[in-house]
């Protein structure tokens, strides 16, 4: 059994949540992914699960509610998907505590639970990390100036590593949205392993075809199997599958 949380900056971590997921119910497990941003959701996109009835919402809300009624198949990848509400209304007193009760509720019936998380540090949902045992922080560098990406890329995994230590997490990194050589990239990659101690998981490219895979619901590993994201996103998803269960377990 794995719950794994997906923490990063914004815009950095629903990709890879969405795509990692997708790996793991192409490879045969019984896969669940929450939209665990309870302030600002918008996992369901990425699955074209943007407008339904009963969203994760519906259930923290109520605790009389089956979590079932708020989970949906996603046909073209398989992923069981919990999305959240995008209405204010719904968001509005939301508890952490309540995500965790949902958490703790169907890990059981899901051998595979991606969980993403708050921008940053996700101090509203931090009740929630008790039922975590991996966590995976997305590092998205497309932004930063080149000289500064070995800081950046230190300090973020550094300060979202502490909150995985905190819980007791087995902890991962995925470089997102790369447009660097790849000597700038190995000495990032050489930095968060040995300077840190934390396996990096993925390195995916920055690539046209993820966008458009978010426009139309369907993640890039499915949408666009053959484009390079989709083959960063498979191998990171091998990786992954590794450092988890080892090589060869299926579920």
């Amino acid at each position: 059994m794995a719950v794994i949380v997906v923490t990063g900056r914004g815009g950095a971590g629903k990709t890879t949540t969405a795509n990692l997921s997708t790996y793991f119910a192409q490879a045969g497990y019984r896969v669940l992914a929450i939209d665990g941003d309870l302030y600002l959701p918008n996992l369901g996109l990425h699955f074209a699960l943007d407008n339904v009835k009963y969203t994760l919402h519906s259930i923290v809300k109520n605790p009389n509610m089956d979590p079932e009624w708020a989970i949906y198949r996603h046909e073209q990848t398989g992923v069981y998907v919990m999305p959240g509400s995008p209405r204010l209304e719904d968001v509005l007193g939301v508890s952490g505590q309540r995500l965790k009760d949902v958490i703790e509720n169907l890990k059981y019936k899901y051998p595979v639970i991606f969980v993403d998380s708050p921008t940053g540090v996700p101090f509203d949902t931090l009740p929630a990390f008790e039922s975590f045992n991996y966590q995976i922080i997305v590092v998205e560098i497309e932004r930063s100036p080149i000289y500064s990406f070995e800081t950046m890329v230190e300090n973020e995994v550094l300060k979202l590593k502490a909150l995985g230590d905190r819980f007791k997490l087995d902890v991962g990194v995925v470089i997102n949205k790369v447009r660097e050589a790849a000597d700038v990239i190995d000495k990032i990659v050489e930095t968060i392993e040995e300077d840190i101690g934390v396996p990096v998981l993925g390195v995916i490219p920055f690539d046209d075809a993820v966008p458009e895979s978010i426009n139309v619901g369907i993640p890039v590993l499915v949408y666009k199997p053959r484009s390079d994201a989709a083959l960063a996103f498979k191998e990171a998803g091998q990786l992954t599958e590794e450092w988890i269960f080892g090589s060869s377990s299926r579920s």
